[in-house]
C-alpha cells in the first residue's frame, strides 16, 4: 500500500489537477497547433511557391500564417497556427530566439512548458527583456537556447515536429516526440531539400514529379499504411519518432535515395534517436511494481496528471467517447477532477454490429458528462470516401479513418481540442492477438510443423461465415465483429510459420504467402522489418512493443492526426505521455493480461468510477461494413477502380491476383475487407493525385 508520504503527495497534485480543470477557459499552459513546412536551395527564393505550401496545410492552422527566410543562406521556413494557447500576436510563428540564433516553426504542443518556464527562470535563464507572451514555442525556444536541444527535450512532456535553423551553425535540425503523434516528411524536389507536416506543401514545388516507390507501395499492399521511414515517393521520407535529423546548410543540396539512419549517416546527413521505448521497457523490467495497489494508486496518479495537462486551454476542451476501456478511464479521471461536466462526443451506426453508442450514453450516463450523439447513416459515410485521398495525402487504408473524420467533424461544432484513448491498447495489452495468438501457438508448437501444417492449412480455407457460425453457437453475443475472417487468417498464419513472431507478423501481412500484388516491387525482407527484439521480455510485451513502434504511429496515430487536423480539431492523447509510458513498462504483464483479457489494471482503475456490467462485452475496434459496402451500394465504384484492363494499362498491380481475391471476396469464400480497401485507396488516391504522379515505369 502507498505510504503517507506518497498519499500526500497524490492528493497534493490532484487539487492542483481539479483547480486547473476549473478554470480550463483562462490562460494557464499549453500551446498551439500547426502545419510547418519549409526549403532549402533556391526555391527558398520563390515567394509564390511558399505561399502555396503555406494555403496547402492551412486546414492544419487557419487562424495565423508566417514565412521566414534568410536570402543568403536560402533557407524559408513556413508555419500555419491553430491558436489554442496564447491567442495573441506574440504566439506568432515563426519564431525568432531572444538572442537571435535560432528560428522555429513549431507544431505541438508541450505540456509541461509553465514548469519548464519555473526552471529556467530559477537558472536565471529568462530572456532578455523578459518573456514576450505565455506560448510553449517561446518557452521552448528559450530552454534550447540555454539548454541545448537534447536537454530541452528531455525536459518536455507533450506531442510534436518542428523545424529548428541555428544561424549561427548553419544546420537545420528537424525533430519529432517520442511516439510519432505529429507527422514530420522531408526528402528532395531536384536538389530543394524540403520538410512538411503533409505531402502537399512538397508537392506544391513546381518541379515535384511525384515518382512513386514501389517497396514501399507493396509494403502498403501488405499492412494498408506505409511504414516510416518510407513514403509513397521515391526521396521522400517520414522522420521516425523520437528522432533528430541534422541537415547542414552544405549537405542540403545532395539528394539520397535511402534515408539516413542513426547507424548509417548519409552525405551528411545524420539521425540521432534522443529517446527510445525499447530502452523504457527494458528499463521496466529490471524494475517492475509487483504490489497491484501500488500499481493502481500510480497509475491514477500519473494518467490524472496527464489528463489534467492536456484538458488546459485557451479554448473550448472536450473529450472523444466510445464507451470501451481506454476512451472511458480518460472520460472518467477527466470527468473526477473536473468541477464541471466534461462533453463528450460520439457517432453511432444504425448497422448493430459497428454501432456502440448506446454503450457511450450509458458510461457518459454513469460519469455525469454533457453528452453530445449523432447517429451517421451509411450514406453520410459513404460521402466521405470521395474526400479521403486529399485528408491523407498519401495510400492509407485504415477504415476506420472514415468514423475517425466523422466524430472529429462533428466535435468541432463545439470544441477545438478533444482527448482521446489511443495508445492504451498497445501500452496496456489490450489487442486480442497479444494473449490469444500466444496461447494458441504455445500449444500448437508441440506439433511438428508439417503436421501443424496439415492441420491448420485446411481449416484456414474454411469461408468465414462457417467460422462465423461456430462462433455464435460457443460465444453467442459475445461475438466480437470480423470473428470468422479473423479465425481464418490466424489459421492461415499457423499453416506456414515455425515461430511465435512468424505468425504474428503473418498475421500483420494481408497477402502472406500469397504473391504481392504489386508489380516490379523488390523489398528487401529487413526493410520496415517487424521489430520484435525485447530480450527478456515475454512474447505479449514483444508483440505490444512491436505494434507501439510501428503500428501505433504509421496507422493509428496518423489516422487520428489527419482526421482531427482535417476538422481544425487537435486531439490528445493522455495515454501517450511519455510518463505513463514509463510506469506502464514497470507494470507486469500479469496486471495487464489475465484470465484471457487485456488491460488487467486499467479496467480495475476504471471500475473504481464506473460498474464492470458497462463494459462487459467483446472488443469492437472502431469500425464500419465497408466489406459489405463494397459488395452492395459502393460496389460500381469499387468495380470501375479495380477494373481489369485499367489496373493493367496503370502498371501498379497484377489484374490477375486483384481480380481474383475480388472475386473470392464478392461470393464470400473469403473476406479481403483490408487487402482490397488498401488496392482501392490507393487507386482513389492515384486518381485524385493524378497529375502530380509520375506515370508507371
Amino acid at each position: 500500500m502507498p505510504d503517507d508520504a506518497h498519499a500526500a503527495l497524490f492528493l497534493g497534485e490532484v487539487a492542483t489537477c481539479k483547480v486547473s480543470l476549473e478554470f480550463d477557459n483562462l490562460s494557464c499552459q499549453g500551446g498551439l497547433m500547426c502545419g510547418i513546412a519549409g526549403v532549402i536551395g533556391e526555391a527558398a527564393r520563390d515567394a509564390g511557391l511558399l505561399s502555396r505550401m503555406a494555403q496547402t496545410i492551412a486546414h492544419r492552422g487557419p487562424d495565423d500564417e508566417g514565412i521566414w527566410n534568410d536570402a543568403e543562406a536560402l533557407i524559408a521556413l513556413v508555419n500555419r497556427r491553430l491558436a489554442i494557447i496564447d491567442l495573441s500576436p506574440h504566439g506568432h510563428q515563426p519564431m525568432l530566439s531572444a538572442d537571435g540564433r535560432f528560428v522555429l516553426t513549431f507544431n505541438g504542443e508541450i505540456y509541461n512548458h509553465a514548469e519548464l518556464r519555473d526552471e529556467l527562470e530559477a537558472r536565471g535563464a529568462v530572456p532578455s527583456g523578459g518573456w514576450r507572451g505565455h506560448s510553449d514555442t517561446e518557452t521552448l525556444l528559450q530552454a534550447i537556447a540555454s539548454l541545448r536541444l537534447e536537454p530541452a527535450l528531455e525536459r518536455c512532456v507533450g506531442m510534436y515536429a518542428f523545424a529548428l535553423w541555428d544561424r549561427q551553425e548553419r544546420t537545420l535540425r528537424l525533430v519529432r516526440d517520442r511516439f510519432g503523434e505529429k507527422p514530420l516528411y522531408y526528402g528532395w524536389v531536384a536538389k530543394d531539400f524540403m520538410f512538411a507536416s503533409e505531402l502537399k506543401a512538397i508537392r506544391a514545388h513546381p518541379r515535384f514529379e511525384g515518382e512513386i516507390d514501389r517497396r514501399a507501395l507493396a509494403l502498403y499492399a501488405s499492412r494498408t499504411y506505409i511504414p516510416a521511414p518510407l513514403s509513397i515517393y521515391r526521396r521522400i521520407f517520414k522522420l521516425e519518432p523520437g528522432c533528430i535529423l541534422d541537415v547542414p546548410l552544405d549537405a542540403a543540396g545532395k539528394p539520397l535515395e535511402e534515408p539516413p539512419s542513426t547507424d548509417s549517416p548519409a552525405s551528411g546527413l545524420s539521425v540521432t534517436r534522443y529517446w527510445s521505448y525499447r530502452d523504457v521497457l527494458l528499463s521496466g523490467l529490471r524494475d517492475p511494481i509487483r504490489d497491484e495497489d501500488e500499481v493502481l494508486f500510480q497509475l491514477e496518479f500519473v494518467l490524472a496528471r496527464a489528463v489534467q495537462s492536456q484538458s488546459i486551454a485557451d479554448v473550448p476542451v472536450g473529450a472523444f467517447l466510445s464507451g470501451g476501456i481506454d476512451s472511458s478511464a480518460i472520460v472518467a479521471l477527466y470527468q473526477k477532477y473536473s468541477s464541471q461536466p466534461v462533453r463528450t462526443f460520439t457517432i453511432g451506426f444504425r448497422e448493430e454490429a459497428f454501432n456502440e453508442a448506446d454503450h457511450a450514453r450509458a458510461v457518459a450516463r454513469h460519469l455525469g458528462t454533457e453528452h453530445n450523439e449523432r447517429v451517421v447513416t451509411a450514406r453520410e459515410a459513404q460521402e466521405v470516401i470521395p474526400q479521403l485521398p486529399r485528408i491523407y495525402d498519401e495510400p492509407f487504408a485504415d477504415s476506420s479513418q472514415i468514423p475517425t473524420f466523422l466524430v472529429s467533424r462533428f466535435a468541432r461544432e463545439q470544441v477545438t481540442v478533444a482527448l482521446s484513448g489511443d495508445g492504451g491498447d498497445e501500452l496496456f495489452g489490450g489487442y486480442n492477438r497479444y494473449f490469444g495468438t500466444g496461447r494458441f501457438w504455445s500449444k500448437l508448437k508441440l506439433l511438428p510443423a508439417p503436421v501443424r501444417a496439415a492441420l491448420a492449412a485446411p481449416l484456414g480455407r474454411v469461408p468465414p461465415s462457417a467460422w462465423d457460425l461456430v462462433g455464435k453457437g460457443v460465444l453467442g453475443k459475445r461475438r466480437p465483429p470480423y470473428f470468422g475472417a479473423k479465425v481464418r487468417k490466424t489459421m492461415r498464419s499457423i499453416a506456414g510459420a515455425r515461430s511465435l513472431d512468424g505468425v504474428f507478423a503473418t498475421f500483420l501481412d494481408e497477402w502472406a504467402g500469397e504473391p504481392s500484388p504489386v508489380l516490379g516491387a523488390d523489398v528487401d525482407p529487413k526493410l520496415c522489418a517487424f521489430d520484435l527484439n525485447l530480450p527478456g521480455a515475454p512474447d505479449a510485451m514483444r508483440m505490444m512493443y512491436c505494434d507501439a513502434v510501428s503500428y501505433l504511429p504509421d496507422d493509428i496515430l496518423c489516422k487520428v492526426d489527419r482526421a482531427t487536423m482535417a476538422a481544425s480539431l487537435e486531439g490528445h492523447a493522455p495515454y501517450l505521455d511519455h510518463r505513463v509510458a514509463a510506469l506502464a513498462a514497470r507494470i507486469p504483464n500479469g496486471m495487464k493480461i489475465r484470465g484471457g483479457s487485456g488491460k488487467h489494471i486499467l479496467r480495475k482503475l476504471l471500475y473504481r468510477e464506473a460498474p464492470r456490467e458497462l463494459f462487459e462485452r467483446p472488443k469492437a475496434g472502431f469500425g464500419i461494413p465497408v466489406g459489405e459496402w463494397i459488395k452492395g451500394p459502393l460496389r460500381d465504384w469499387a468495380e470501375g477502380l479495380l477494373d481489369s484492363s485499367s489496373l493493367s494499362a496503370e502498371g501498379w498491380f497484377d489484374a490477375d491476383i486483384v481480380r481474383a481475391r475480388w472475386k473470392q471476396h464478392l461470393n464470400g469464400g473469403r473476406d479481403s475487407t483490408q487487402a482490397l480497401w488498401a488496392i482501392l485507396m490507393f487507386q482513389a488516391w492515384v486518381r485524385e493525385e493524378r497529375t502530380d504522379v509520375a506515370a508507371a515505369a
